[in-house]
């Protein structure tokens, strides 16, 4: 039970650690509103990152996008 634990602690934490990687490096200021985005290359990503996509626009704002804007 306590390995199962560790494991899905582990997980979560890379997880976790996936997304803020993910947003550090796909963030773009748009200069129509001037706001930051997170842009996600595909709907996979985006559903993958879903939950802590919507968390972090709760906290900081920060947005997302799927594809470039136009």
């Amino acid at each position: 039970m306590k390995r199962a634990l560790m494991l899905g602690v582990a997980l979560l934490v890379v997880y976790i650690f996936s997304y803020l990687g993910y947003r550090e490096t796909h963030r773009q200021r748009w200069a129509f509103d001037g706001r930051d985005y997170v842009i996600f290359g595909s709907r996979a990503a985006y559903y993958a990152f879903r939950p802590l996509s919507h968390l972090d626009q709760s906290i900081t704002g920060v947005r997302t996008h799927i594809g470039p804007h136009r």
